[in-house]
């Protein structure tokens, strides 16, 4: 397992992994990826929080939303818990909020 790590922002690469900080929301009316919140990014899960329930559906959206497998997604911290990291390895797609950021800093 991973070390956490600690960022004064949402998102932050290491090498060819992104590292997510999360806020999540279970028992949402859809799956969504929200803004920024301070240092951390708002993601909603329709999914409840049950025994991690909503964290694992809450990786199987955030495989989709960046092209990898689960697999490919580790929870580093917060699998009970409304915050969040997550270790991304090879994202192929970069959801908006993240896009626009990466356009920002190049």
């Amino acid at each position: 397992m991973s070390e956490r790590v600690k960022m004064n922002t949402f998102y932050a690469w290491d090498g060819d992994v992104l590292i997510l900080n999360i806020l999540g929301t279970p028992n949402a009316k859809t799956d969504k990826i929200g803004k920024p919140k301070g240092n951390q990014l708002k993601v909603s899960a329709a999914a409840a929080p049950r025994g991690g329930r909503a964290t694992d559906h809450m990786v199987k959206f955030l495989a989709k939303s960046f092209g990898v497998k689960t697999a490919d997604i580790e929870v580093v911290f917060g699998r009970t818990s409304v915050n969040k990291q997550v270790r991304i390895t090879a994202p192929t797609k970069l959801p908006n909020v993240i896009a626009r950021q990466e356009k920002k800093s190049s």
